[in-house]
């Protein structure tokens, strides 16, 4: 039984032909075949007959398909088999219709809006023009047009499909309905869970408020309000150092059994039968300067080129990075999205913009300057598939590759390995939410969409979507593949950078404790108090910082408020916990240096005592930007260092180690 064809009636032929959506014989009624019929011949076989793929080249992109979830017309253009034009004139054979230049005839703007401009970019279809009573519809995947079709006569009535190509339609549909599509990635995340409200609300007042207060009070009583801060210092302390020390431990035990940093329940699982797309979005903001550089790293990328779908998103306001990619040859699995002027101008609202063109299921994210390792996409894919569809997230380790610049990027190195190797292992074996990092994260696109995606006005999004994640029901693990980037190592930089870190996370804070009784019920107690540990102690440190530092003073006998306040019940768990916790960071400390097998770094480490006093100041700047530009993005500028000025120390460090 072949499929169905819908005749069109002499009367309907003649406004067809203008359009160009179907071809006429003269003298006889278009048909225009739609489905897939079992005596049609298939793609490969078309084009081998007409001679436009060469036999090897043919068996070569079957053995793929064989493997991977790909269209074959995919296969051969990724590895560069057959032109576009080619394909699309066979296709058009194929499917008996035409291909229209969206370019050059743009679809009618009001069908769009009926259809909706994100269902367009997800279906890969729009509906172009309306010839008589039949709606001609434009499509990059004909194979799928058949699943569409129910939706589309509900919407159209008679509808008649035609050929396009996926960038001509993104083109068109973008021309028409970018502001749209602009303000839906500012609105993504519902309004309860936002910080888009920030800016004059109730939040913003309440600790305007409190600041003034504080300082009232402090001016009226000096003492008890120092007593205070000091007793809430303490605590928070001795909060972080049991979290780290439970850290530490899983740590130390993972490498007693001889473990690596990241392990998981169950080490394997089912074959993959057919590789996956993934799409990975690479936001640029000013990167002139390592956008050539960023083409070449990712093209050392193992995964098949046809399963890649790398999207450079890239600012409209930004002419320098637009100009030097398109001076750049970019490979045909990479292309540049332009995201439109809005009401901020954020990372993640470029990324929402971003997230409806992206073609895979599994959705990640990279920086600028980032090196992952080669074979990080198939560690990604094999972790998915293992670990089910409760786990919605996994984060990569980070690494720098200019360590050895300064004492800044040495410092930062060893944090980072801290954090990555140690500190978000242990998180994860304690069952405590994962605040995110900012690049190397991967995603379940089905989740990813089901949680609005990220806060386009939240300058630290990683965090508040790790909590998201949570708060829903996913789960968040590491994955066992590290991507190298380079690290700030200029000290107002590193300032300005942190400060936005730590602005991000006393928005997050203050976005998720609007409820917190919803909260409590939603992570549960233990997550709840974890929660608490990991964002408002980790402000509370920094801001209260020159208090902790008042009492190394009191040690050495000078004068301190506190002089004789202090009751000798109190005194010595105090000491406990500050001699603890500079022991517990010098462990941490080296232990993530050895796991990113770092030996010159381990001299280093006792040095991080004046490295994290630069982030109180990065923390007074961050609230103040809180009352006064709570949505500010302070850039961090790179292409200062590349990856190959740290290769040989690494040789000489991986033989040390």
């Amino acid at each position: 039984m072949t499929a169905p064809t819908r005749v069109l009636r002499p009367a309907r032929i003649a406004s067809l032909s203008s359009l160009g959506g179907v071809r006429v014989v003269s003298g006889q009624p278009a048909r225009v075949i739609e489905g897939d019929a079992p005596d049609r011949k298939l793609l490969g076989q078309r084009l081998l007959e007409s001679r436009r793929v060469e036999p090897g080249n043919m068996v070569k992109a079957l053995a793929m398909q064989a493997r991977q979830d790909a269209r074959l017309g995919d296969i051969l253009l990724s590895n560069g088999m057959i032109s576009e034009g080619a394909l699309m004139k066979t296709l058009s054979e194929q499917w008996g219709t035409e291909v229209i230049d969206l370019d050059t005839r743009a679809p009618d703007a009001r069908m769009i809006d009926s259809y909706g401009a994100v269902r367009c970019l997800r279906d890969g279809l729009v509906p172009w023009q309306r010839a008589g009573s039949t709606v001609i519809v434009a499509t990059s995947r004909p194979e799928k047009f058949a699943n569409h079709r129910p939706s589309l006569e509900a919407e159209f009535g008679s509808v008649t499909m035609a050929l396009c190509t996926e960038g001509a339609l993104h083109r068109s549909v973008c021309a028409l309905r970018n502001p749209a599509l602009a303000a839906r990635a500012e609105h993504l995340v519902p309004p309860d869970l936002s910080c888009r409200r920030w800016r004059g609300g109730v939040s913003e007042k309440l600790i305007a408020a409190a600041c003034i207060a504080a300082l009232v009070l402090a001016l009226l009583f000096p003492v008890p309000v120092f007593s205070a801060l000091a007793i809430w210092a303490v605590v928070t302390l001795g909060a972080t150092l049991a979290l780290k020390t439970g850290a530490l431990v899983v740590a130390l035990r993972r490498a007693a059994l001889g473990r690596g940093t990241f392990h998981t329940q169950r080490e394997s699982g089912p074959t993959i039968a057919r590789l996956p797309t993934v799409s990975v979005m690479v936001p640029l903001f000013k990167e002139e300067d390592v956008a050539g550089r960023l083409v070449k790293r990712l093209s050392r990328l193992a995964y098949p080129k046809e399963l890649m779908d790398i999207l450079l998103v890239v600012e409209e306001t930004d002419k320098q990075t637009q100009d030097v990619l398109a001076a750049t040859e970019l490979p045909r699995w990479m292309r540049v999205v332009i995201v439109p002027k809005g009401g901020v101008q954020t990372k993640p609202r470029a990324l929402n913009y971003a997230l409806d063109f992206c073609r895979g299921q599994i959705v990640g994210v990279w920086d600028a300057e980032d090196a992952p390792e080669a074979d990080q996409l198939h560690k990604v894919v094999r972790r998915f598939h293992e670990r089910g569809p409760t786990v919605a997230c996994l984060q990569g380790a980070l690494d720098y590759y200019n360590a050895r610049t300064n004492w800044l990027s040495r410092c930062f190195t060893i944090e980072y390995a801290s954090w990555f190797r140690v500190v978000l292992p242990g998180l994860q074996r304690m069952g405590l939410a994962m605040p995110l990092g900012g690049t190397t994260l991967y995603f379940r696109r089905e989740a990813l969409e089901k949680m609005g995606g990220w806060d386009a006005h939240n300058v630290t999004e990683d965090a508040d979507l790790g909590m998201r994640l949570v708060r829903m029901g996913y789960r968040t693990e590491m994955v066992d593949t590290t991507t190298h980037e380079e690290a700030n190592c200029r000290v107002l930089p590193w300032i300005k950078q942190r400060s936005r870190w730590l602005k991000g996370y006393a928005m997050t804070w203050a976005v998720h404790m609007r409820d917190p009784r919803q909260l409590w019920q939603d992570l549960g107690p233990w997550r709840f108090l974890g929660f608490q540990i990991l964002f408002l102690g980790t402000l509370s440190q920094f801001v209260l910082a020159p208090v902790l530092w008042s009492f190394w003073g009191l040690a050495l006998g000078l004068p301190h408020p506190l002089a004789g306040v202090i009751p000798a019940l109190l005194f010595w768990p105090m000491v406990a916990v500050f001699l603890g916790s500079e022991v517990v960071n010098l462990l941490v400390g080296i232990l993530g240096a050895r796991a990113v097998r770092r030996a010159h770094l381990f001299k280093w480490v006792p040095t991080m005592h004046a490295y994290f006093p630069l982030a109180a100041f990065a923390s007074y700047k961050a609230f103040y930007e809180i009352l006064t530009r709570p949505f500010y993005w302070d850039k961090t500028s790179h292409g200062f260092h590349d990856e190959h000025d740290d290769l040989a120390a690494r040789a000489q460090d991986v033989d040390a180690a």
